[in-house]
Protein backbone atom coordinates (compact mmCIF):
# COMPACT_ATOMS: atom_id res chain seq x y z
CA UNK A 1 0.00 0.00 0.00
CA UNK A 2 2.02 3.06 1.40
CA UNK A 3 5.36 1.69 0.31
CA UNK A 4 4.95 4.19 -3.14
CA UNK A 5 6.81 6.83 -1.91
CA UNK A 6 9.44 4.65 -0.39
CA UNK A 7 9.83 2.87 -3.95
CA UNK A 8 9.00 5.83 -6.05
CA UNK A 9 12.53 5.75 -7.41
CA UNK A 10 12.64 2.26 -8.75
CA UNK A 11 9.24 2.72 -10.29
CA UNK A 12 10.52 5.01 -12.63
CA UNK A 13 11.29 4.17 -16.36
CA UNK A 14 14.93 3.25 -17.06
CA UNK A 15 16.83 6.23 -18.04
CA UNK A 16 14.15 8.66 -17.00
CA UNK A 17 15.24 11.60 -14.81
CA UNK A 18 13.35 10.34 -11.79
CA UNK A 19 15.33 6.85 -12.45
CA UNK A 20 18.56 8.55 -13.00
CA UNK A 21 18.07 10.65 -9.39
CA UNK A 22 17.45 7.04 -7.78
CA UNK A 23 20.67 5.97 -8.85
CA UNK A 24 22.46 9.28 -7.87
CA UNK A 25 21.21 8.91 -4.31
CA UNK A 26 21.71 5.25 -3.92
CA UNK A 27 25.47 6.27 -4.29
CA UNK A 28 25.26 7.58 -1.39
CA UNK A 29 24.82 5.83 2.12
CA UNK A 30 20.98 5.98 2.81
CA UNK A 31 20.97 6.66 6.70
CA UNK A 32 16.70 6.54 7.80
CA UNK A 33 16.20 8.02 10.96
CA UNK A 34 13.42 6.87 13.39
CA UNK A 35 11.96 9.84 15.26
CA UNK A 36 12.04 13.77 15.62
CA UNK A 37 12.73 14.11 19.56
CA UNK A 38 15.53 16.14 20.95
CA UNK A 39 18.10 13.23 19.67
CA UNK A 40 16.52 13.10 16.25
CA UNK A 41 16.66 17.10 15.65
CA UNK A 42 19.99 17.42 17.04
CA UNK A 43 21.24 14.68 14.80
CA UNK A 44 19.31 15.90 11.93
CA UNK A 45 20.50 19.44 12.41
CA UNK A 46 24.38 18.58 12.59
CA UNK A 47 24.63 15.91 10.12
CA UNK A 48 26.11 16.87 6.84
CA UNK A 49 23.02 15.78 4.49
CA UNK A 50 24.61 16.21 1.08
CA UNK A 51 27.10 12.79 1.87
CA UNK A 52 24.14 10.63 2.79
CA UNK A 53 20.74 10.11 1.52
CA UNK A 54 19.09 11.06 4.67
CA UNK A 55 15.38 9.51 5.13
CA UNK A 56 12.77 10.84 8.60
CA UNK A 57 10.27 8.52 9.85
CA UNK A 58 7.96 9.89 12.75
CA UNK A 59 4.61 9.50 14.24
CA UNK A 60 4.92 13.59 14.91
CA UNK A 61 5.76 16.10 12.14
CA UNK A 62 6.78 18.93 14.45
CA UNK A 63 9.58 19.07 17.02
CA UNK A 64 8.25 19.65 21.04
CA UNK A 65 10.45 21.29 23.43
CA UNK A 66 9.35 18.87 26.14
CA UNK A 67 11.25 21.25 28.67
CA UNK A 68 8.18 23.64 28.73
CA UNK A 69 5.26 20.70 28.91
CA UNK A 70 3.88 21.96 32.23
CA UNK A 71 3.87 25.39 31.31
CA UNK A 72 1.26 24.08 28.30
CA UNK A 73 -1.02 22.03 31.10
CA UNK A 74 -1.70 25.22 32.61
CA UNK A 75 -1.71 27.60 29.45
CA UNK A 76 0.88 29.19 30.36
CA UNK A 77 2.42 28.87 27.18
CA UNK A 78 0.74 27.81 24.10
CA UNK A 79 0.84 24.15 22.34
CA UNK A 80 1.66 25.85 19.38
CA UNK A 81 4.55 28.16 20.38
CA UNK A 82 6.67 25.17 21.43
CA UNK A 83 6.33 23.03 18.54
CA UNK A 84 8.43 23.41 15.34
CA UNK A 85 7.09 21.80 12.18
CA UNK A 86 10.22 18.91 11.28
CA UNK A 87 9.41 20.29 7.34
CA UNK A 88 10.45 23.90 8.71
CA UNK A 89 13.84 22.26 9.93
CA UNK A 90 14.30 20.70 7.03
CA UNK A 91 13.81 23.36 4.91
CA UNK A 92 16.57 25.31 6.79
CA UNK A 93 19.01 22.39 6.04
CA UNK A 94 18.45 22.89 1.87
CA UNK A 95 19.07 19.47 1.27
CA UNK A 96 16.69 16.65 -0.18
CA UNK A 97 15.74 15.23 3.19
CA UNK A 98 12.95 12.96 2.85
CA UNK A 99 10.11 13.17 5.89
CA UNK A 100 7.09 10.66 6.48
CA UNK A 101 4.83 10.96 9.10
CA UNK A 102 4.57 7.18 10.21
CA UNK A 103 5.59 5.01 13.03
CA UNK A 104 7.63 2.41 13.22
CA UNK A 105 6.37 -0.79 13.66
CA UNK A 106 9.33 -3.30 12.97
CA UNK A 107 12.68 -3.17 12.29
CA UNK A 108 14.37 -6.41 10.48
CA UNK A 109 18.15 -6.07 11.74
CA UNK A 110 19.04 -8.98 8.93
CA UNK A 111 17.26 -7.52 6.02
CA UNK A 112 18.36 -3.84 6.69
CA UNK A 113 14.60 -3.07 6.76
CA UNK A 114 12.41 -1.05 8.86
CA UNK A 115 8.34 -1.43 8.41
CA UNK A 116 6.10 1.44 9.12
CA UNK A 117 2.38 2.11 9.49
CA UNK A 118 1.08 5.87 8.65
CA UNK A 119 -2.43 6.55 10.53
CA UNK A 120 -3.50 9.86 9.23
CA UNK A 121 -7.22 10.39 9.41
CA UNK A 122 -7.27 6.92 10.63
CA UNK A 123 -6.24 5.41 6.79
CA UNK A 124 -3.93 3.24 7.31
CA UNK A 125 -0.91 2.75 4.87
CA UNK A 126 2.23 0.59 5.56
CA UNK A 127 5.39 0.56 4.18
CA UNK A 128 9.23 -0.28 4.29
CA UNK A 129 12.18 1.03 3.96
CA UNK A 130 16.08 0.17 3.25
CA UNK A 131 18.87 1.04 4.89
CA UNK A 132 23.00 1.26 5.24
CA UNK A 133 22.60 2.90 8.76
CA UNK A 134 19.97 3.11 11.20
CA UNK A 135 19.44 5.60 13.74
CA UNK A 136 16.90 4.73 16.95
CA UNK A 137 15.75 7.70 18.53
CA UNK A 138 12.07 7.02 18.88
CA UNK A 139 12.05 8.16 23.00
CA UNK A 140 10.45 5.87 25.53
CA UNK A 141 6.48 5.17 26.83
CA UNK A 142 5.66 5.92 29.73
CA UNK A 143 6.38 3.37 33.01
CA UNK A 144 3.36 2.27 34.61
CA UNK A 145 5.08 -0.97 36.64
CA UNK A 146 2.40 -2.88 35.65
CA UNK A 147 0.27 -0.82 38.39
CA UNK A 148 -3.57 -1.60 37.58
CA UNK A 149 -5.98 1.22 36.66
CA UNK A 150 -2.89 3.06 35.27
CA UNK A 151 -3.17 3.53 31.46
CA UNK A 152 -6.95 4.12 32.15
CA UNK A 153 -7.49 6.33 34.47
CA UNK A 154 -4.15 8.68 34.52
CA UNK A 155 -3.18 11.40 32.76
CA UNK A 156 0.73 11.22 31.54
CA UNK A 157 3.27 13.93 30.44
CA UNK A 158 5.28 12.74 27.68
CA UNK A 159 3.60 14.48 24.57
CA UNK A 160 2.28 17.65 23.38
CA UNK A 161 -0.91 16.17 23.00
CA UNK A 162 -0.92 14.55 26.54
CA UNK A 163 -0.40 18.44 27.93
CA UNK A 164 -3.13 19.79 25.62
CA UNK A 165 -5.77 16.93 27.43
CA UNK A 166 -4.66 17.89 30.97
CA UNK A 167 -5.53 21.66 30.35
CA UNK A 168 -8.92 20.68 28.94
CA UNK A 169 -9.40 17.97 32.18
CA UNK A 170 -8.18 20.93 35.23
CA UNK A 171 -10.97 22.79 33.47
CA UNK A 172 -13.38 20.37 33.58
CA UNK A 173 -12.51 19.17 37.37
CA UNK A 174 -13.61 22.92 37.84
CA UNK A 175 -16.60 23.19 35.44
CA UNK A 176 -17.68 19.84 37.03
CA UNK A 177 -17.45 20.98 40.80
CA UNK A 178 -19.17 24.01 40.59
CA UNK A 179 -22.19 22.10 39.30
CA UNK A 180 -25.37 22.34 40.99
CA UNK A 181 -26.65 19.67 43.16
CA UNK A 182 -23.26 17.81 44.30
CA UNK A 183 -22.24 16.74 47.86
CA UNK A 184 -19.14 18.97 49.40
CA UNK A 185 -17.64 15.52 49.27
CA UNK A 186 -18.15 14.90 45.38
CA UNK A 187 -16.78 18.69 45.15
CA UNK A 188 -14.08 18.26 47.24
CA UNK A 189 -13.00 14.96 44.75
CA UNK A 190 -13.18 16.74 41.49
CA UNK A 191 -11.20 19.35 42.92
CA UNK A 192 -8.26 17.12 44.51
CA UNK A 193 -5.31 17.13 41.85
CA UNK A 194 -2.82 13.90 42.57
CA UNK A 195 1.00 13.91 40.92
CA UNK A 196 2.41 10.46 41.31
CA UNK A 197 6.10 10.70 40.85
CA UNK A 198 8.34 13.41 42.49
CA UNK A 199 10.95 14.23 39.99
CA UNK A 200 11.25 17.33 37.49
CA UNK A 201 8.31 16.50 35.57
CA UNK A 202 5.89 15.93 38.39
CA UNK A 203 7.78 18.91 40.52
CA UNK A 204 7.04 21.37 37.78
CA UNK A 205 3.54 20.34 36.95
CA UNK A 206 2.58 20.34 40.85
CA UNK A 207 3.96 24.00 40.94
CA UNK A 208 2.33 25.31 37.76
CA UNK A 209 -0.95 24.39 38.70
CA UNK A 210 -0.61 25.91 41.87
CA UNK A 211 0.34 29.13 40.35
CA UNK A 212 -2.69 28.55 37.97
CA UNK A 213 -5.21 27.77 40.51
CA UNK A 214 -4.37 30.58 43.20
CA UNK A 215 -3.82 33.29 40.48
CA UNK A 216 -6.40 32.61 38.05
CA UNK A 217 -9.18 29.80 38.63
CA UNK A 218 -10.18 30.81 42.13
CA UNK A 219 -10.97 34.28 41.12
CA UNK A 220 -13.21 32.84 38.18
CA UNK A 221 -15.05 29.90 40.52
CA UNK A 222 -14.96 31.69 44.23
CA UNK A 223 -17.36 29.60 45.57
CA UNK A 224 -15.15 26.36 45.51
CA UNK A 225 -11.31 27.69 46.15
CA UNK A 226 -11.32 26.23 49.61
CA UNK A 227 -11.99 22.98 48.29
CA UNK A 228 -8.95 22.62 45.90
CA UNK A 229 -5.75 20.34 47.27
CA UNK A 230 -2.43 19.15 45.56
CA UNK A 231 -1.02 16.22 46.63
CA UNK A 232 2.66 14.57 45.28
CA UNK A 233 3.10 10.88 45.68
CA UNK A 234 6.89 10.05 45.77
CA UNK A 235 7.94 6.40 46.47
CA UNK A 236 11.66 7.94 47.95
CA UNK A 237 12.19 9.52 51.01
CA UNK A 238 12.90 13.18 48.95
CA UNK A 239 11.34 14.52 45.84
CA UNK A 240 13.71 15.86 43.61
CA UNK A 241 16.05 13.01 44.30
CA UNK A 242 18.50 13.47 41.71
CA UNK A 243 19.07 16.93 42.39
CA UNK A 244 21.37 18.28 45.43
CA UNK A 245 19.81 17.71 48.79
CA UNK A 246 19.43 21.18 49.41
CA UNK A 247 17.29 21.93 46.16
CA UNK A 248 14.95 19.00 47.01
CA UNK A 249 15.07 19.76 50.97
CA UNK A 250 13.63 23.98 49.54
CA UNK A 251 11.13 22.10 47.36
CA UNK A 252 9.80 20.45 50.03
CA UNK A 253 9.62 23.64 52.02
CA UNK A 254 7.89 25.83 49.69
CA UNK A 255 5.81 22.95 48.94
CA UNK A 256 4.20 22.84 52.44
CA UNK A 257 4.15 26.83 52.59
CA UNK A 258 1.86 26.57 48.97
CA UNK A 259 -0.36 24.33 50.92
CA UNK A 260 1.01 21.42 48.62
CA UNK A 261 0.74 17.83 50.03
CA UNK A 262 4.03 15.93 49.56
CA UNK A 263 3.94 12.34 50.27
CA UNK A 264 6.93 10.06 50.76
CA UNK A 265 7.93 6.42 50.83
CA UNK A 266 4.30 5.76 49.46
CA UNK A 267 3.65 3.31 46.34
CA UNK A 268 0.61 3.45 44.61
CA UNK A 269 -0.72 0.17 43.91
CA UNK A 270 -4.05 0.59 42.37
CA UNK A 271 -6.09 3.77 40.59
CA UNK A 272 -9.38 3.73 40.01
CA UNK A 273 -11.83 5.71 38.03
CA UNK A 274 -12.28 8.25 41.63
CA UNK A 275 -9.55 7.00 43.65
CA UNK A 276 -6.14 6.15 44.10
CA UNK A 277 -4.67 3.37 46.33
CA UNK A 278 -1.57 3.22 47.54
CA UNK A 279 0.92 1.45 50.76
CA UNK A 280 2.42 3.44 53.11
CA UNK A 281 5.82 1.56 53.27
CA UNK A 282 7.17 2.33 56.70
CA UNK A 283 3.77 0.98 58.11
CA UNK A 284 2.71 -1.39 55.17
CA UNK A 285 -1.00 0.41 55.83
CA UNK A 286 -3.01 0.79 52.31
CA UNK A 287 -5.53 4.08 51.85
CA UNK A 288 -7.28 5.04 49.30
CA UNK A 289 -7.80 8.85 48.59
CA UNK A 290 -9.85 10.33 46.02
CA UNK A 291 -8.89 12.46 43.02
CA UNK A 292 -10.35 14.42 39.79
CA UNK A 293 -6.84 14.23 37.91
CA UNK A 294 -4.34 11.89 38.66
CA UNK A 295 -0.84 12.72 36.60
CA UNK A 296 1.45 10.06 36.66
CA UNK A 297 5.09 11.03 35.69
CA UNK A 298 7.18 8.00 37.18
CA UNK A 299 10.10 6.54 35.18
CA UNK A 300 10.27 5.12 31.62
CA UNK A 301 9.80 2.04 30.03
CA UNK A 302 10.59 0.56 26.27
CA UNK A 303 8.71 1.17 23.18
CA UNK A 304 7.34 -2.52 21.51
CA UNK A 305 8.46 -1.73 18.34
CA UNK A 306 11.84 -1.23 20.37
CA UNK A 307 11.56 -4.09 22.62
CA UNK A 308 10.74 -7.02 19.42
CA UNK A 309 13.88 -5.59 18.01
CA UNK A 310 15.76 -6.56 21.23
CA UNK A 311 14.52 -10.01 21.06
CA UNK A 312 15.81 -9.91 17.72
CA UNK A 313 19.12 -8.83 18.96
CA UNK A 314 20.20 -11.59 22.04
CA UNK A 315 18.53 -8.01 24.47
CA UNK A 316 15.09 -9.44 25.24
CA UNK A 317 16.27 -9.58 29.02
CA UNK A 318 16.86 -6.16 29.13
CA UNK A 319 14.85 -2.92 30.28
CA UNK A 320 16.59 -0.24 27.97
CA UNK A 321 18.28 -1.17 24.39
CA UNK A 322 22.07 -1.51 24.95
CA UNK A 323 24.47 0.16 22.75
CA UNK A 324 28.31 0.64 22.95
CA UNK A 325 30.24 4.14 24.09
CA UNK A 326 30.15 5.03 20.38
CA UNK A 327 26.00 4.76 20.79
CA UNK A 328 26.22 1.88 17.96
CA UNK A 329 23.69 -1.19 19.30
CA UNK A 330 25.44 -4.01 20.47
CA UNK A 331 25.71 -7.02 17.84
CA UNK A 332 24.26 -4.93 15.15
CA UNK A 333 27.16 -3.18 13.21
CA UNK A 334 25.07 -0.39 11.17
CA UNK A 335 22.49 0.76 13.93
CA UNK A 336 22.49 3.03 16.59
CA UNK A 337 20.18 4.36 19.11
CA UNK A 338 20.02 8.25 21.20
CA UNK A 339 18.07 9.63 23.61
CA UNK A 340 15.76 8.05 26.06
CA UNK A 341 15.06 4.54 24.27
CA UNK A 342 18.95 3.24 24.75
CA UNK A 343 21.25 3.23 27.38
CA UNK A 344 25.16 3.09 27.18
CA UNK A 345 26.48 -0.10 28.34
CA UNK A 346 30.17 1.14 29.79
CA UNK A 347 32.76 -1.26 29.68
CA UNK A 348 34.35 -2.31 33.10
CA UNK A 349 37.74 -1.58 33.52
CA UNK A 350 38.07 -4.92 35.31
CA UNK A 351 36.96 -6.79 31.85
CA UNK A 352 39.88 -5.23 30.28
CA UNK A 353 42.84 -5.24 33.25
CA UNK A 354 44.95 -8.09 31.35
CA UNK A 355 45.17 -6.79 28.01
CA UNK A 356 45.31 -3.02 29.52
CA UNK A 357 48.97 -4.42 31.67
CA UNK A 358 50.18 -6.54 28.49
CA UNK A 359 49.60 -3.32 26.77
CA UNK A 360 50.94 -1.37 29.09
CA UNK A 361 54.28 -3.18 29.93
CA UNK A 362 56.20 -2.79 26.56
CA UNK A 363 59.29 -4.84 27.51
CA UNK A 364 57.02 -8.26 29.04
CA UNK A 365 58.92 -7.96 32.05
CA UNK A 366 55.80 -8.78 34.34
CA UNK A 367 55.86 -6.05 35.97
CA UNK A 368 54.54 -2.12 35.23
CA UNK A 369 56.78 0.91 36.07
CA UNK A 370 55.59 4.21 36.72
CA UNK A 371 56.67 5.57 32.57
CA UNK A 372 55.24 2.23 31.47
CA UNK A 373 51.80 3.10 32.86
CA UNK A 374 52.12 7.20 31.84
CA UNK A 375 52.17 5.74 28.42
CA UNK A 376 48.79 4.69 28.07
CA UNK A 377 47.16 6.54 30.80
CA UNK A 378 45.67 9.18 28.63
CA UNK A 379 44.34 5.96 26.38
CA UNK A 380 42.83 4.38 29.91
CA UNK A 381 40.79 8.04 30.68
CA UNK A 382 39.01 8.71 27.17
CA UNK A 383 38.32 4.64 27.20
CA UNK A 384 37.17 4.65 30.98
CA UNK A 385 35.69 7.78 31.77
CA UNK A 386 35.02 6.13 35.63
CA UNK A 387 38.56 6.29 35.78
CA UNK A 388 38.48 10.06 35.91
CA UNK A 389 35.21 9.92 38.58
CA UNK A 390 37.05 7.54 41.00
CA UNK A 391 40.28 9.91 40.87
CA UNK A 392 38.08 13.23 41.42
CA UNK A 393 36.03 11.26 44.39
CA UNK A 394 39.17 9.71 45.96
CA UNK A 395 40.60 13.25 45.91
CA UNK A 396 43.70 11.68 43.93
CA UNK A 397 45.70 14.72 42.05
CA UNK A 398 47.44 12.23 38.84
CA UNK A 399 46.69 9.04 37.94
CA UNK A 400 49.81 7.53 38.94
CA UNK A 401 49.04 7.73 42.67
CA UNK A 402 46.84 5.10 41.95
CA UNK A 403 49.51 2.45 42.04
CA UNK A 404 51.07 3.80 45.38
CA UNK A 405 50.77 0.86 48.11
CA UNK A 406 48.46 0.29 51.31
CA UNK A 407 50.06 2.92 52.77
CA UNK A 408 50.27 6.02 50.31
CA UNK A 409 54.28 5.31 49.66
CA UNK A 410 55.22 5.32 45.62
CA UNK A 411 56.33 2.22 44.05
CA UNK A 412 58.59 2.10 41.10
CA UNK A 413 56.87 -0.99 39.87
CA UNK A 414 53.39 -3.28 40.23
CA UNK A 415 53.30 -6.52 39.31
CA UNK A 416 49.66 -7.92 37.61
CA UNK A 417 48.28 -8.65 41.29
CA UNK A 418 49.41 -5.22 42.35
CA UNK A 419 47.91 -3.62 39.28
CA UNK A 420 44.55 -5.03 39.68
CA UNK A 421 44.35 -3.86 43.13
CA UNK A 422 44.74 -0.73 42.48
CA UNK A 423 42.10 -0.52 39.80
CA UNK A 424 39.51 -2.86 41.65
CA UNK A 425 37.12 -0.50 43.13
CA UNK A 426 37.45 2.31 39.74
CA UNK A 427 34.34 0.70 38.20
CA UNK A 428 32.01 1.38 41.15
CA UNK A 429 32.08 4.81 39.96
CA UNK A 430 29.91 3.67 37.04
CA UNK A 431 26.37 5.62 36.06
CA UNK A 432 23.62 5.44 33.76
CA UNK A 433 22.85 8.36 32.37
CA UNK A 434 19.25 9.58 33.05
CA UNK A 435 16.88 10.22 30.70
CA UNK A 436 16.70 13.61 29.86
CA UNK A 437 16.42 16.12 27.18
CA UNK A 438 20.05 17.90 27.56
CA UNK A 439 21.40 14.04 27.28
CA UNK A 440 19.57 13.16 24.04
CA UNK A 441 20.84 16.57 22.48
CA UNK A 442 24.10 16.09 23.21
CA UNK A 443 23.91 11.86 22.01
CA UNK A 444 22.35 13.33 18.53
CA UNK A 445 25.12 16.01 17.99
CA UNK A 446 28.11 13.56 18.81
CA UNK A 447 26.71 11.22 16.58
CA UNK A 448 26.48 13.63 13.90
CA UNK A 449 30.17 14.81 14.11
CA UNK A 450 31.22 10.86 13.99
CA UNK A 451 28.74 10.74 10.41
CA UNK A 452 30.57 13.38 9.08
CA UNK A 453 33.70 12.90 10.08
CA UNK A 454 33.74 9.23 9.19
CA UNK A 455 35.82 8.58 6.10
CA UNK A 456 38.33 10.82 7.63
CA UNK A 457 38.98 9.03 11.15
CA UNK A 458 38.98 5.82 9.18
CA UNK A 459 42.21 6.96 7.94
CA UNK A 460 43.34 8.74 10.38
CA UNK A 461 41.50 7.60 13.91
CA UNK A 462 41.51 9.72 16.52
CA UNK A 463 40.21 7.54 19.37
CA UNK A 464 41.60 6.08 22.17
CA UNK A 465 43.94 2.56 21.79
CA UNK A 466 42.36 -0.79 21.53
CA UNK A 467 43.44 -2.16 23.99
CA UNK A 468 42.33 -5.52 22.85
CA UNK A 469 43.08 -5.69 19.21
CA UNK A 470 45.05 -3.87 17.02
CA UNK A 471 44.82 0.25 16.39
CA UNK A 472 43.09 2.69 17.45
CA UNK A 473 39.37 3.37 17.94
CA UNK A 474 38.29 5.61 14.82
CA UNK A 475 36.51 7.89 17.11
CA UNK A 476 36.44 9.12 20.82
CA UNK A 477 33.39 7.68 22.99
CA UNK A 478 30.56 9.70 23.81
CA UNK A 479 30.87 11.75 26.77
CA UNK A 480 28.08 13.77 28.53
CA UNK A 481 29.03 17.28 29.95
CA UNK A 482 26.42 18.03 32.10
CA UNK A 483 25.17 21.82 32.26
CA UNK A 484 23.30 22.02 34.99
CA UNK A 485 19.53 21.52 35.88
CA UNK A 486 16.44 23.68 36.86
CA UNK A 487 13.53 23.13 38.81
CA UNK A 488 10.65 26.15 38.50
CA UNK A 489 9.05 25.47 41.55
CA UNK A 490 6.46 28.01 41.38
CA UNK A 491 5.73 31.57 42.80
CA UNK A 492 7.86 33.43 40.33
CA UNK A 493 10.55 31.26 42.02
CA UNK A 494 13.22 28.32 40.71
CA UNK A 495 16.07 26.05 42.12
CA UNK A 496 18.90 25.54 39.79
CA UNK A 497 22.12 23.28 39.94
CA UNK A 498 25.25 24.20 37.63
CA UNK A 499 28.16 23.19 36.76
CA UNK A 500 31.04 23.40 39.21
CA UNK A 501 28.73 22.56 42.29
CA UNK A 502 27.12 25.47 42.41
CA UNK A 503 23.26 25.64 43.45
CA UNK A 504 20.57 28.82 42.92
CA UNK A 505 17.27 29.17 44.49
CA UNK A 506 15.03 32.06 44.32
CA UNK A 507 13.20 34.56 42.18
CA UNK A 508 16.13 35.74 40.32
CA UNK A 509 16.93 31.74 39.01
CA UNK A 510 13.22 32.13 37.88
CA UNK A 511 14.49 35.07 35.77
CA UNK A 512 17.58 33.09 34.62
CA UNK A 513 15.43 29.98 33.82
CA UNK A 514 13.34 32.45 31.28
CA UNK A 515 16.42 33.54 29.27
CA UNK A 516 17.74 29.74 29.37
CA UNK A 517 15.01 28.32 28.20
CA UNK A 518 14.32 31.20 25.62
CA UNK A 519 17.92 31.01 23.94
CA UNK A 520 17.04 27.44 23.56
CA UNK A 521 14.58 27.36 21.38
CA UNK A 522 14.62 25.37 18.31
CA UNK A 523 14.04 28.42 15.93
CA UNK A 524 13.75 32.02 16.24
CA UNK A 525 9.63 31.69 15.49
CA UNK A 526 9.09 29.65 18.66
CA UNK A 527 11.31 31.76 20.77
CA UNK A 528 9.45 34.64 19.86
CA UNK A 529 6.30 32.97 20.84
CA UNK A 530 6.99 31.80 23.83
CA UNK A 531 8.21 34.88 24.97
CA UNK A 532 5.15 36.68 23.78
CA UNK A 533 3.10 33.78 25.76
CA UNK A 534 4.91 35.04 29.34
CA UNK A 535 4.22 38.43 28.76
CA UNK A 536 0.83 37.88 27.56
CA UNK A 537 0.30 35.82 31.00
CA UNK A 538 1.94 38.25 33.15
CA UNK A 539 -0.32 41.34 31.67
CA UNK A 540 -3.38 38.97 30.95
CA UNK A 541 -2.89 36.17 32.88
CA UNK A 542 -3.90 32.78 31.75
CA UNK A 543 -6.72 31.45 29.59
CA UNK A 544 -9.48 28.95 31.29
CA UNK A 545 -11.45 28.25 28.14
CA UNK A 546 -11.98 24.54 27.44
CA UNK A 547 -10.59 24.85 23.39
Amino acid sequence: GGGLVAYSESQSEPGSPASEHGEKEREKKRVVLLGTGWAGISFLKDLDVSSYDVQVVSPQNYFAFTPLLPSVTCGTVEARSIAEPVRNIIKKRNAEIQFWEAEAIKIDAAKNEVFCKSNIDKETRDFSLEYDYLIIAVGAQVNTFGTPGVLENCHFLKELEDAQKIRRTVTDCFEKAVLPGLSEEERKRNLHFVIVGGGPTGVEFAAELHDYIQEDLINLYPTVKDLVRITLIQSGDHILNSFDERISSFAEKKFQRDGIEVLTECRVVNVSDKEITMKIKSTGAVCSIPHGLVLWSTGVGTRPAIKDFMEQIGQGKRRVLATNEWLRVKECENVYALGDCATIDQRKVMEDISTIFAAADKDNSGTLTVEEFQDVIDDILIRYPQVELYLKNKHLNDVTDLLKDPQGNPRREVDIEGFTLALSHVDTQMKSLPATAQVAAQQGAYLARNFNRRQQCKEHPEGPRRFRGLGRHHFRPFRYKHFGQFAPLGGEQAAAELPGDWVSMGHSTQWLWYSVYASKQVSWRTRVLVVSDWTRRFIFGRDSSRI
